[in-house]
C-alpha cells in the first residue's frame, strides 16, 4: 500500500497516511462552506490505524461543535486544514487539499447538493487561467 504525505501551507504540521481511502465525498452543505471558506469541502475517509504525524502535531487546534456532530482541525500558524478524527466514528477525515498528491480514490459524490453555493455552477463555468487573469 502505498504511503501518501501532506501538511499545512506554512510546513509545521506534516503527516503521512495509506493510500488507502474508503470515502471521497465533496460536501456543499452551509457548514462546510463556512468553514472552508469555498463552495465546498473535499474530505477524504480512512481508517483510524491509516494516519501518523510526522511533525507539528502539538500546532494542531481543533474545532468541536459537538451539539452537530461536527469538528474541524487547523494548522494555529497558517490556520491550514489538517486531517481529524470523527467524533462519531474515530476515523480519520483528511481534507484532500492537505495531500501533497493525489490519492488514487476519485470523488465519488457530491454530497448535500441541494444546499450548494447559489454562485457554484456559474464558476464551474466561468473564464479558466493559467495565473491571475491580465
Amino acid at each position: 500500500m502505498e504511503k501518501l504525505t501532506g501538511g499545512c501551507l506554512c510546513g509545521e504540521v506534516r503527516f503521512e497516511v495509506l493510500d488507502n481511502f474508503q470515502q471521497f465525498h465533496l460536501c456543499h452543505c452551509a457548514q462546510c462552506r463556512r468553514i472552508t471558506g469555498s463552495a465546498h469541502a473535499s474530505n477524504l475517509f480512512t481508517s483510524a490505524g491509516n494516519l501518523s504525524f510526522v511533525t507539528g502535531e502539538d500546532r494542531i487546534t481543533s474545532y468541536v461543535d459537538a451539539a452537530r456532530d461536527f469538528s474541524k482541525s487547523f494548522c494555529q500558524c497558517c490556520g491550514s486544514g489538517l486531517p481529524h478524527t470523527s467524533p462519531s466514528s474515530g476515523n480519520w477525515v483528511v481534507p484532500a487539499g492537505s495531500l501533497d498528491t493525489s490519492p488514487s480514490l476519485q470523488p465519488q459524490d457530491n454530497i448535500f447538493w441541494a444546499d450548494r453555493a447559489e454562485w457554484y455552477e456559474a464558476g464551474i463555468r466561468a473564464q479558466r487561467c493559467d495565473g491571475f487573469p491580465d
